[in-house]
């Protein structure tokens, strides 16, 4: 969300982060081979890591250094083996049983060594990238052996990055933000999402603050509502486990999609320093009204047919109950109380097995009060639409009204677009390569807070608590490879409005 020149001059290549550890439980996992030992050799690839630095892989698996390393080259590929060498000489790896006490004695006496080995000066980053049971006893056992200490006693500094899901509802946020505090401070904690680290969802806030258009329009006045949609054409895959004890609302709606509603309806912040921009997101969860359950929809995908294949219903996925009712797609209408937004909808939407891969904002304007122009069945007249896509195919749109070429005045509804992949000269960095790198740089702005989650919790618990208490009886409800149930679509039609396709 860069917007400032103080962020702009922190982030400039060439700046001099300060040296560090960077220590990952659950260094045998997926997340660790797959986003944060690729993103972290691009960085290095880039020449956007510190001067002085190492990455140690912490798992229970008896695997070492240089089995660690093996595995890690696979998950990157790199191009140049010279590259991959200097790099892999940063690598350690270090096995611990994250129940014994005992292990985090070693692990920090291990810490020391490689701190004096590289001078790294006893700056830590732990990354969690472990199941969510594990965190309430790893960051225990890391304050209990003095890991997490910053600045107690001297210029050192300790970070502690967490992967979402930060509880299941308010009440265990709550309990887990106080299981982090025992140990850690506030500013110390990154709670890491990665949808905010995406281009496009960054861009967010420099396209309404730093372009006088839009600012003025950004209001009740001028628009009509707004759309966020985060389609999936995947199933749960190997994540049934989690999925059934989640859902939709869980997965998707407590987090990615209600930090981007809060960027589309944040109030200018006084800078883009993290404190204020947090400030300004957070008044957006406290404004929200209460959600009826009439305002949401919920469904599970059966049998369908994607991309020409046939694919089975949610009930038939291995590891998923037979009589499953988590829901895989959830749709609700939110409204806001306060002077910009009053009587403007937020629809959000979110489901798997859709017919493809999207996720976008789509701002939909009002109406021009005359249509002093004729319009055709076949290219109907059609309000102002900025469309922001998050993913896959990174860009934003804007659609006008023009004359139609020919000796008639016809108007016609075309798009004025701008795609990252065309338009750039260089390939846009990942959300992991923009997040980590804040966390090195100590900046917390595209973390959420703890107050925030609660805040965010806040929002869909009374919702997941009445569906809880009245389980669904039409289970399933719609066809994977459709976009969704008709209960989605009526949800729009009661304010007389309908889904934009992505």
């Amino acid at each position: 969300m860069p917007g400032t020149a103080a962020r702009a001059e922190k982030s400039a290549p060439g700046r001099r982060l300060d040296p560090c550890g960077i220590v990952i439980f659950g260094a045998s996992g997926d997340l660790t081979g797959r986003k944060l030992l690729p993103a972290l050799y691009d960085l290095f690839h880039l020449g956007r890591l510190p001067e002085n630095f190492y990455v140690v892989g912490v798992a229970r698996r008896e695997l070492g250094a240089d089995g660690f390393r093996k595995q890690m080259k696979q998950a990157v590929r790199p191009e140049r083996e010279a590259a991959w060498k200097e790099f892999a000489a940063r690598l350690d790896y270090f096995s611990i049983d994250g129940s014994d006490p005992a292990g985090y004695e070693r692990l920090k006496q291990h810490l020391q060594a490689l701190d004096q080995k590289h001078g790294t000066r006893g700056n830590h980053v732990f990354y969690l990238a472990v199941p969510p049971s594990l965190y309430s006893p790893i960051v225990a056992h890391l304050g209990g052996a003095g890991l997490a200490a910053s600045g107690a006693s001297g210029p050192a500094w300790t970070r502690l990055v967490i992967e979402k899901p930060f509880g299941r509802d308010r009440e265990s946020a709550r309990r887990l933000n106080a299981q982090l505090r025992a140990a850690f401070a506030e500013e110390q904690v990154y709670r890491i999402d990665h949808f905010l680290g995406k281009e496009t969802v960054q861009n967010l806030a420099v396209l309404r603050f730093a372009n006088g258009i839009f600012e003025p329009l950004w209001n009740r006045n001028y628009i009509d509502h707004v759309q966020i949609t985060v389609a999936e054409n995947l199933g749960v895959e190997h994540r049934a486990g989690f999925y059934e004890t989640a859902g939709a609302v869980r997965d998707m709606i407590q987090n990615h999609l209600l930090q981007v509603l809060c960027l589309v309806a944040m109030e200018p912040p006084a800078s883009f320093e993290a404190r204020f921009v947090h400030a300004e997101k957070l008044q957006i969860l406290q404004a929200l009204r209460p959600l009826p359950p009439q305002n949401a929809v919920r469904a599970q995908y059966g049998a369908g047919e994607i991309a020409g294949s046939s694919v089975i219903a949610y009930r038939q996925e291995p590891g998923v109950d037979s009589k499953s009712n988590t829901e895989t797609f959830a749709a609700m209408k939110l409204e806001l109380e306060s002077w910009r937004w009053a009587g403007v909808p937020f629809y959000l939407r979110t489901g798997k097995r859709m017919p493809r891969k999207a996720s976008e904002v789509s701002i939909q304007f009002r109406d021009a009060p005359l249509h002093l122009f004729a319009c055709t069945a076949m290219q109907p007249c059609a309000p102002n639409l900025l469309r922001l896509r998050i993913q896959p195919d990174e860009g934003i749109s804007l659609r006008v009204l023009t004359k139609t070429p020919g000796l008639e005045v016809i108007g016609r509804a075309v798009e004025l677009d701008f795609a990252y992949g065309a338009d750039l000269e260089r390939e846009s960095p990942g959300a992991y390569e923009t997040l980590l790198l804040d966390v090195l740089e100590g900046d917390s702005l595209l973390f959420a807070t703890a107050e925030w989650v609660e805040a965010a919790w806040g929002v869909v618990d009374p919702l997941l608590e009445a569906w809880a208490a009245a389980p669904p009886a039409d289970f399933p409800n719609y066809a994977a490879g459709s976009w969704g149930p008709k209960a989605a679509d009526e949800l729009l039609a009661r304010d007389g409005r309908g889904w934009h396709l992505p």
